[in-house]
């Protein structure tokens, strides 16, 4: 059975958009506006307080996390994100900035992969 130019190129777009739907599916269920990778882009300020214990915590860091962290499940897939990661952020660490930034409805408690934000 010889399959078409035409029905080939129909089963590579099905399959690219089940791929799209998946991720899609995946990335509602966490962040509803958007993906952990792209949400993790806002918390850029928090850098070196997501690598240091002991570095200040900027007024704009605790800004975004206070948005981000108004769906724990999205802060959390956000702290644990690709983009997190590559920009050198340590979970055990980030976990600790809702605390850090004395925010009072942080998620104390949350279970964030191995971390629970404290």
């Amino acid at each position: 059975m010889e399959s078409s130019p035409k029905h080939l190129g129909i089963a590579g777009l099905v399959l690219l958009l089940a791929v799209i739907a998946s991720h899609e599916a995946n990335a509602a269920g966490e962040c509803p506006r958007s993906t952990p990778d792209n949400e993790a882009m806002k918390l850029m300020p928090c850098a070196s307080a997501a690598q240091d214990p002991n570095a200040a915590v900027s007024s704009s860091c605790c800004k975004q996390v206070q948005k981000i962290g108004q769906n724990p499940k999205c802060l959390c897939a956000v702290l644990l994100s690709n983009m997190a990661k590559a920009a050198g952020v340590k979970p055990e660490i980030a976990v600790t900035i809702p605390k850090r930034c004395n925010l009072a409805n942080r998620p104390v408690g949350y279970k964030c992969g191995a971390y629970t934000m404290p």
